[in-house]
């Protein structure tokens, strides 16, 4: 498969709509606070012995990115997040009632800015948890790191809590559009703290990159792909699309429209994106991932292994998530449940109730079903039949009747084959799989007329 496959403008430009990303199925706009927290706990007590992914969001930053849409809190005073970390760690002891006997398996801070805790809180913070949690030998510890504030030292530091997997957020190298953005750094540094991370035993690094910022050109971003494939050195990319939503986020109001590149100069950054990526030796994973064929990201998608979850592809597809801090998700069982957003609201439930919940769902049947679905299309390009009858008792071309229906202007484009025992996905629908996706989508036709998802191109 070559990345001409991917690229044919007509049919691009014919499935060019808004929808989900599905790192959950149902989305989180279904989440409703007609949700009882003790079905939470009670997913958590059900199945005791399978391994748990913790996901911390750490919502501080020392500076405002104009394009981030993040829940976040910008500040310089870090005794806010001492204070934040004293509710975290009742946070903790309160869930850890419930999920304290599972094997931790995998941990990820996000933000926010994660690497705004300085060594002592960053020790304080995983003390707590080791405190509370059963962590494996082989566990999978995940970082994202702000460049911009940090010294060399922090690798090692890291190294030294266990620590072993780092996501950097470059976004840029380009220094007319880290300024539009208000995120000046070293490109420089970066490689530099790359090269320390690798030294003191990290076993992978990724690196985020954004296209449609403003200033961006072909020219601009083919040097910020060379800086990045050729002095990074990343392990794995996420190649994400700006979403200029200035009436949602406050923060892009700073970025005049002007500036941004137009619909068709964006895809052309994308494109050039995904055939330099390709050429310089990475393989597309899903549909904005990109590792080393030796990742295990890479392995679990050629091995029809690949899940994804609310922090996106992942190879831990085994793992339910518990969310720590304010608003972040958990996906336990057959339970999706978000804490609050804002932060004095976190800290009084805390304080009444010991958790911070505030809105959720419970999967039925169908929704479990279509889950399973979209999950095999959107990490795995194929989805055989009898791995759903099998799991759900049903015939599969029976339930979903409608639905394979509506894969009928797919079918004739080419984009998938239908068979007795199989939807596969064709090369060139690639980066069309949520489109695909969104045939199985119960929820979807509630919010058609509404804008509240990204472009799919």
């Amino acid at each position: 498969m070559t990345t001409l496959d991917f690229f044919d403008q007509t049919l691009l430009n014919k499935y060019d709509t808004s929808g989900p990303r599905y790192t959950s199925y149902p989305t989180a706009l279904e989440f409703t606070e007609d949700f009882s927290h003790a079905q939470l706990a009670q997913a958590g007590q059900a199945n005791p012995e399978q391994a748990l992914s913790l996901y911390l969001h750490i919502p501080f930053c020392h500076s405002l990115c104009y394009y981030c849409g993040c829940n976040k809190i910008v500040t310089r005073n870090s005794d806010k997040a001492d204070t934040y970390l004293d509710y975290l760690g009742k946070e903790i002891a309160s869930r850890a009632q419930a999920f304290g006997s599972r094997p931790i398996r995998q941990i990820h801070l996000g933000g926010g800015t994660p690497s705004f805790l300085d060594h002592a809180q960053l020790t304080r913070l995983v003390n707590t948890l080791k405190r509370h949690f059963r962590f494996i030998d082989e566990i999978e510890m995940s970082i994202e790191v702000d460049p911009r504030d940090i010294e060399l030292e922090l690798a090692d530091h890291l190294a030294s809590l266990g620590f072993n997997r780092l996501s950097i957020g470059v976004q840029d190298t380009n220094k007319k559009v880290q300024k539009a953005i208000n995120r000046p750094q070293s490109t420089e540094f970066i490689k530099q703290f790359i090269q320390r991370a690798k030294q003191v035993g990290f076993a992978s690094v990724n690196i985020d990159l954004i296209y449609g910022l403003p200033h961006q050109t072909i020219e601009s971003f083919t040097h910020t792909l060379e800086d990045v494939t050729q002095q990074l050195d990343a392990d794995r990319i996420s190649l994400f699309s700006y979403a200029h939503m200035p009436q949602a986020f406050a923060a892009q109001r700073k970025i005049r429209n002007q500036w941004l590149p137009k619909a068709d100069e964006k895809f052309a950054l994308m494109k050039l994106a995904i055939e330099t990526l390709c050429t310089k030796g990475y393989e597309l994973v899903g549909m904005d991932h990109f590792a080393k064929p030796t990742d295990e990201l890479a392995e679990a998608q050629n091995k029809g292994q690949l899940h994804r979850n609310f922090q996106g592809y992942t190879s831990k597809g085994d793992c339910d998530i518990l969310g720590l801090g304010v608003s972040a998700i958990s996906s336990v069982g057959n339970v999706y449940s978000q804490n609050v957003k804002g932060l004095k609201d976190y800290y009084q439930l805390i304080d009444h109730q010991g958790h911070a919940a505030v809105k959720g769902l419970k999967l039925n049947q169908d929704d479990q079903i279509r889950r399973a679905v979209i999950n095999a299309l959107m990490c795995n390009l194929c989805l055989h039949k009898a791995d759903i009858e099998q799991n759900f008792k049903i015939n599969f071309d029976d339930y979903f009747n409608q639905e394979l229906a509506t894969l009928r202007p797919f079918i004739k484009d080419q984009l998938l084959t239908n068979t007795g025992s199989d939807i596969q996905v064709s090369a060139k629908a690639r980066l069309l799989i949520r489109n695909i996706c969104m045939s199985f989508d119960a929820y979807l036709k509630h919010h058609l007329n509404q804008q509240r998802f990204s472009r799919v191109i």
